[in-house]
């Protein structure tokens, strides 16, 4: 075995070669092994996250290497999501913390309202949104970054949960414009709001009993959309769209995600008139409901 020091590259590529060997899961922000090595790699050596070009050839010292092995050891051993292991995750750009009490931000809303899908339907009349189930607060963040008028509410049934997003909030420096409430489904929620954000729970009952480890590493309440005994993932969004109408004001309207499930959202509201917005999962993970629309009988 050669003496020579390894560089960041040759690193990343080992590390890349374990994680693929030990056939961990991705989907927490990465799709890959490299890129999860990268990230992985990256961050424990202290570099930019988006620099890999200016810092491959850099050689690591025998001591720092360890430090990454150790990582990638620790990342295949207990298959936790890599962002519980730097307690950071990003979307778009825009760091938040995270930890165990909070599911992994990977939401495909943070997409719209970085590119301004969703502005089309808002104007001047959109002063209050809601991020409901917001886990670690991001989408509440990248709501109020996106819409500086605006006033925001962070909303989850998980107190864990909000203690992260309080973090996030803070991080930001969005304090005086996001309030951190609890409450189940709309329950302690009275609006009325202008624009509705949710990334529910909303996995089916086979999904759940197929997901990897690292799934099951999140709070299981944040991916299980079967909790009041349902199996098609539907439980918590057949609340919601009944509830939804009663906290919207006129012209306001909600976007739901749904990842995979659009086959058994269309089933359970087969008369719902829904406009599918294009992401880079593709057309079928978000949708947009008017209050016209779930006012229809």
């Amino acid at each position: 075995m050669s003496d020579a020091l390894p560089t960041v590259l040759s690193l990343i590529e080992e590390s890349a070669q374990r994680l693929t060997e030990a056939g961990v899961a991705f989907g927490h922000g990465t799709a890959n092994a490299f890129d999860e090595a990268a990230w992985l790699v990256l961050w424990r050596l202290r570099l930019p996250l988006d620099d890999l070009d200016g810092v491959a050839q850099r050689t690591v010292s025998p001591g720092s290497a360890a430090q990454v092995r150790a990582l990638i050891d620790e990342r295949i051993a207990s298959r936790k999501p890599a962002a519980y292991l730097t307690r950071e995750a990003w979307l778009q750009g825009v760091p938040f913390y995270v930890d165990e009490r909070a599911i992994v931000p990977r939401s495909f809303i943070a997409e719209l309202l970085a590119d301004g899908s969703i502005d089309p339907w808002l104007g001047a009349h959109t002063r209050h949104v809601l991020d409901l189930c917001t886990g670690n607060g991001s989408l509440a963040v990248l709501a109020a970054m996106a819409w500086p008028e605006v006033q925001v509410d962070a909303a989850d049934l998980s107190r864990e949960a909000l203690e992260v997003a309080a973090i996030n909030v803070t991080r930001h420096g969005l304090d005086a414009r996001i309030t951190l409430r609890t409450s189940d489904g709309l329950s302690a929620l009275p609006g009325p709001y202008d624009l509705i954000l949710c990334n529910p729970p909303y996995v089916n009952a086979q999904s759940m009993a197929a997901l990897p480890d690292e799934y099951r590493a999140e709070p299981e309440m944040a991916l299980s959309g079967n909790m009041a005994g349902g199996s098609d993932g539907m439980d918590f969004v057949r609340q919601l769209l009944r509830d939804a109408p009663s906290r919207m004001r006129e012209g306001a309207v909600l976007v739901l995600e749904i990842g995979h499930e659009r086959e058994n959202f269309e089933a359970a509201f087969p008369a719902l008139e829904a406009v599918w917005l294009d992401t880079s999962a593709g057309e079928d993970a978000v949708l947009l409901l008017t209050r016209e629309a779930l006012l229809q009988p």
